[in-house]
């Protein structure tokens, strides 16, 4: 389990599929997900390795666009349990925003070593400082005194507890933008003395370990694991790696985003954090999302705007940006009814109001009354479910007003309000004063305050309780709780009831058996920060525009009808062909002269896996998004099996795709997210073709287990069977190799191949050319948005002028001289298996005399073979059979020869003789002119084969071990040759 994602586990069966479907709605989860286009400007990553000291090396990852001129930095911080690739999205997008970024992996995760000291500020932060002092050292960062760059820190979790913590060791950090953090992690992990045993077991888990950790944190938490209670010095150790312990010294523009969904790290922590650096007179804005590590909504496109927009604020130093309000809440308005997704709305002020503004008191009544903590502390309540989060999250589906938390008769009491008779919105904190006996001399209860339906249904809001350990309770004592800060709108009619648990599963109860008594000493106070305002609904914009886009729309229907009819006419004669792009061309954004595409022209044929290549800014990610209809073309036209692509096509039911990821539930199987999401598409179950499409993708047993169990190679196939659900017949996949290891990725190219073999094109962009050059039959290569070439992969690589020769055992150095200095090789060198052989360029002079052309150089059109034999002119090219035979002075030893140019397998060698045979071609007698029949490049080619038997036949007479021998092109010299680049 790790941190950077929410996810959800561990509920029933039945329970999770039933939430998950309606999670899956929620969500809007499918194949499509957007992806940053390759025409925007290129961002160059530099990977490098930081010695931090004392045997800690650091793995980073720096990111610059090729604006000029000095710039701003950023440091983007991951989560725990992360690495640098977590972030490597943001990093990119601030790049091109005009930022010098810096990502690197915490001490302990990813590549960097070092043990996890939970930003010890001898560790984690004093890393980031050497990361400061690196940036302050590049040409290209901007700087505000020698030795001082203008630099921010943003991260979420454990990078944003980093960002704080940097702000307050060092001085010139300039501007932060934590998210979803702590502000004292002894109270995130000891709230009023309450052991978070859950969410501490999943950040010993997510770190790997006990051992993983230093040596006082590990101690630490087998102490408080054990006792249940944590001690003094337990609470010092986190307190000392807490921002709240350099409070006063974060002085910079803080923008603060914390997340309602979230039983770990909740709003209170936030809170504290907006107090303290307000009191030192920085500027400080508040951002409550819909998410956080319960799950939920991330809003990370809005999110990551609007940090964006901070920091061109406080580091570029741009008045006119607007930061947002000083404080904004994200709300839920229900469920859209064209989609199924959740509606979010923000509400704002111009001033954070706190968790406390606007008290009103809600009278509350019930007797005193007793309930039992039992022994064990078992059964426990159920609220939050601790690092069990996922896409929607049981907060989220408690802001929908599905109530799904759980206490048990005997160990709670409750006290009820009368049905309110307006509707009253909670933001912020309520409070409650109690008193408390126990039969025991402590008490641990849980408070959460529920909204009640007229019904009886109750909700609690966002999952969340707030734990209080009572010492000193047997005489009876008052108590004050503060409950769970929220925002919740309880409507008219509704009761809001005050529960008081002994027990709650994400937290360490007394195992000892005790009698609790509660009665209430007050009323409830409810917080409602009234200068608070959601932007009120407006009528929708079709009320306005619609009459006059329907007497337009009208019109331009009846001028255009006759060439729409004709243009989306279906073409029989490529019925068959499942892509045919003629004469595609997309304009940039407010340009009449620049295009992303131009005149582009292609098609591919059932049974292809097709490449397509092409450097950033070639307009590959453009061309596929006019494929799957998501943008249309300024000109020319796109045809999928004879149909005319536009947005909605019917024809694209015949087309998946698989765009850089998909989101699955991570607590569901692998077969039941596949279930959900056909299920969600609305065709009939039978037209899924579930079976086929696991069977493709080959996943196994693996397909009964929880998705978070797999494996990033499994996600990655799972995400492809979801993309061939329904077997399309044009399968779309844009880097499906991305984040894979080598033997992931030959999986994928495996999984393919083998959609392909059904009769099935598969169309793959990818960065990887020696993937591609493995895995596609036949590739499309664009440059500025042009077709450079378009073939087979064999055609576009060619032969080249190296040959790669395989050998059977190793052979000593004086033979390897031997071959390099053999008539028309230029150079001879090892290679892993081999000797990668240079032969000389055409129309260089033999060393066999003047005038002569040396066939192994490619140029001549006579071959001497053995010396004094018939020589043989080919003037048309097939291809060369070779059949070399040699009897080994003194050895009786055979060797085995494969066929230069067809790979046949290898024959067995015994006498001396040699003969070059060219097929299909013309063999004439030395002396006589070249012939001018036929092309250039075909005299070439059978050129080219000939040297290679040519070189062959010596190689065997020198007694060389060969195994195999071929061309050694490879396609990145063949692709950085078509674009003009340089191997």
């Amino acid at each position: 389990m790790d941190l950077r994602l929410p996810a959800v586990r561990g509920l029933p069966r039945g329970i999770v599929a039933a939430v998950a479907a309606i999670v899956l709605v929620l969500a809007g989860v499918g194949t499509w997900t957007a992806v940053a286009s390759d025409d925007a400007p290129a961002v160059h990553r530099t990977d490098r390795v930081m010695d931090m000291g004392g045997g800690v090396r650091i793995d980073t990852s720096y990111f610059t666009s090729e604006s000029g001129g000095r710039r701003p930095a950023v440091l983007v911080a991951h989560g725990f349990g992360g690495s640098k690739d977590d972030v490597r999205a943001q990093a990119e997008q601030l790049a091109r925003d005009g930022y010098a970024v810096l990502t690197w992996s915490a001490r302990g995760f990813g590549r960097s070593t070092g043990k996890i000291g939970l930003n010890d500020p001898r560790g984690e932060v004093a890393d980031v400082s050497r990361l400061v002092d690196w940036l302050a050292r590049r040409p290209e960062v901007l700087l505000d005194k020698p030795g001082d760059p203008r630099v921010g820190v943003t991260g979420a979790s454990y990078g944003g507890a980093i960002s704080l913590l940097a702000a307050g060791y060092d001085r010139r950090v300039d501007a932060i933008a934590p998210a979803i953090t702590y502000w004292n992690l002894a109270d995130a992990l000891f709230p009023n003395g309450v052991f978070k045993k859950l969410w501490a077991g999943v950040f010993m888990n997510s770190g790997g370990g006990c051992g993983r950790f230093i040596d006082e944190l590990c101690r630490m938490y087998d102490r408080v694991a054990e006792s249940g209670i944590p001690d003094a010095q337990a609470r010092a150790l986190l307190e000392a790696r807490s921002p709240s312990a350099v409070g006063k010294d974060i002085k910079v523009p803080t923008l603060l985003v914390q997340g309602q969904s979230d039983s770990l790290f909740p709003l209170g922590q936030a809170d504290a954090a907006a107090r303290a650096i307000r009191a030192n007179r920085a500027p400080v804005d508040v951002d409550w999302i819909a998410g956080g590590h319960d799950g939920g909504d991330m809003e990370t496109s809005r999110v990551q705007a609007r940090v964006t927009a901070w920091f061109d604020r406080y580091l570029k130093d741009e008045k006119g940006v607007d930061t947002g309000p000083a404080f904004r809440i994200t709300r839920t308005g229900g469920i859209r009814s064209t989609d199924g997704s959740v509606q979010l709305k923000g509400a704002g002020g111009d001033v954070y109001p706190g968790l406390e503004s606007g008290r009103r008191t809600v009278a509350l009544s019930g007797r005193e009354q007793r309930f039992t903590n039992p022994a064990g502390a078992s059964p426990p309540a159920v609220s939050a479910l601790p690092g069990l989060g996922g896409s929607g999250g049981l907060s989220q589906l408690s802001s929908l007003g599905i109530g799904v938390s759980l206490d048990f008769p005997g160990q709670y009491a409750h006290f009820d309000s009368r049905p309110l008779r307006n509707d009253l919105w909670i933001t912020g904190s309520p409070t409650v004063t109690v008193h408390v006996t126990s039969t025991s001399d402590d008490a641990v209860l849980f408070g959460k305050v529920y909204d009640v339906g007229p019904r009886g249904t109750q909700v609690l809001p966002s999952q969340l309780v707030a734990p209080v350990r009572v010492t000193g309770a047997k005489d009876g004592k008052d108590v004050t709780l503060t409950l769970p800060a929220v925002d919740h709108d309880v409507q008219k009619g509704h009761r809001l009831r005050l529960a008081l648990a002994s027990t709650d599963l994400g937290y360490a109860s007394p195992a000892a058996p005790a009698t609790y008594t509660v009665s209430l000493k007050g009323g409830l106070q409810v917080p409602t920060a009234q200068d608070v305002t959601t932007a009120p609904a407006s009528l929708p914009a079709w009320v306005w525009w619609l009459p006059l886009a329907g007497a337009v729309s009208a019109a331009a229907l009846l001028l255009t009808r006759r060439r729409r009819a004709t243009a989306s006419a279906p073409d029989p004669a490529l019925a068959d062909v499942p892509l045919q792009i003629t004469d595609l061309s997309k304009r940039y954004a407010r340009s009449a002269e620049r295009y992303a595409v131009k005149d582009l022209s292609f098609r591919v044929e059932r049974g292809q896996v097709l490449g397509l290549l092409g450097p950033n800014g070639a307009g590959k990610t453009t061309t596929l998004r006019m494929l799957m209809g998501l943008i249309s073309p300024d000109g020319g036209e796109i045809r999928v099996f004879g149909h005319a692509i536009r947005p909605g096509a019917p024809v694209l039911s015949r087309v998946g795709a698989f765009v850089e990821g998909a989101g699955f539930l991570p607590h569901l199987s692998g077969r039941e997210n596949l279930e959900l999401y056909w299920r969600a598409t609305g065709r009939p179950p039978e037209d899924a073709h579930l079976d086929e499409a696991l069977q493709i993708a080959g996943l196994g047993d693996a397909l009964d287990r929880a998705v978070r169990t797999y494996s990033q190679g499994m996600r990655q196939r799972l995400a492809i069977a979801q993309a061939m659900l329904g077997l399309p017949d044009l399968l779309i996949l844009d880097e499906p190799t991305n984040g894979l290891d080598p033997p992931q990725i030959r999986e994928m190219r495996e999984v393919m191949i083998r959609y392909a073999a059904a009769g099935r094109t598969v169309i793959v962009s990818s960065h990887l050319l020696a993937e591609v050059e493995q895995s596609c039959t036949h590739l499309v290569v664009m440059d500025r948005g042009r077709l450079v070439q378009a073939g087979r992969v064999d055609e576009i690589v060619g032969s080249g002028d190296t040959l790669l020769v395989g050998l059977a055992s190793d052979i000593s150095d004086p033979l390897v001289e031997k071959v390099a200095a053999l008539p028309g090789v230029e150079s001879t060198v090892r290679t892993e298996g081999g000797l990668l052989v240079r032969l000389a360029p055409l129309g260089v002079p033999s060393a066999d005399g003047p005038g002569a052309l040396d066939v192994l150089g490619g140029g001549p059109r006579t071959v001497e073979v053995l010396g004094g034999a018939p020589v043989a002119r080919a003037t048309a090219t097939v291809s060369a059979t070779v059949s070399a035979t040699v009897e080994t002075a003194g050895a009786g030893a055979d060797a085995a020869v494969r066929d230069a140019t067809t790979g046949s397998a290898p024959r067995t060698v015994t006498t001396v003789s040699a003969t070059v045979e060219t097929v299909g071609a013309t063999v004439e007698s030395v002396g006589e002119e070249t012939s001018d029949a036929g092309p250039p490049a075909a005299e070439a080619d059978a050129v080219g084969s000939a040297a290679a038997a040519r070189l062959l036949v010596e190689l065997v007479r020198l007694e060389v071990p060969v195994a195999s021998l071929g061309p050694h092109r490879r396609l990145e010299d063949a692709f950085l040759t078509l674009i003009g680049g340089s191997a």
